[in-house]
């Protein structure tokens, strides 16, 4: 057996994240933050539900980022979609809804997190990585 090395993520595969968006300027802003961390590859972007589930089915990304409401599909639809097909292992929910409705529904829908936009960056690393990944909390970058 041999020993983990004393910076794990270094390596290990990066967590392959699809993003969920309807507003192109904040994918762009998203997939710009998240580059920033290499312990995560922004596989692909989709701009609503539908085409997140295509590109999940084609990708099998670890973990899809993803918004509640966009045209054709919703969120907590494309979720649940996503969940009960086992195309993405983790569904992170990044909403400027954060009602405990809506987080409530999200957690209904398949959603393994829900966070509020505009939270600080290190929290939506922790977010994204498994929790053994990342464990520099409370982290500004």
């Amino acid at each position: 057996m041999t020993k983990e090395p004393s910076h794990p993520t270094q390596s290990r595969t990066p967590v392959r994240v699809l993003i969920v968006d309807d507003m192109p300027q904040v994918r762009q802003d998203l997939r710009l933050l998240l580059q920033l961390t290499p312990e995560i590859e922004v596989v692909a972007e989709a701009g609503d539900g539908q085409e997140a589930i295509r590109k999940a089915e084609q990708l099998l990304p670890d973990v899809v980022l993803m918004d509640l409401e966009m045209p054709i599909l919703d969120g907590l639809q494309a979720t649940r979609q996503i969940k009960e097909r086992h195309l993405a292992s983790r569904v992170v929910i990044l909403s400027v809804h954060s009602e405990p409705d809506d987080t409530q529904r999200a957690i209904e829908a398949g959603a393994d997190v829900f966070i509020p936009k505009g939270v600080p960056y290190s929290t939506l690393i922790q977010a994204i990585l498994p929790s053994n990944s990342h464990n520099k909390k409370g982290e500004n970058s």
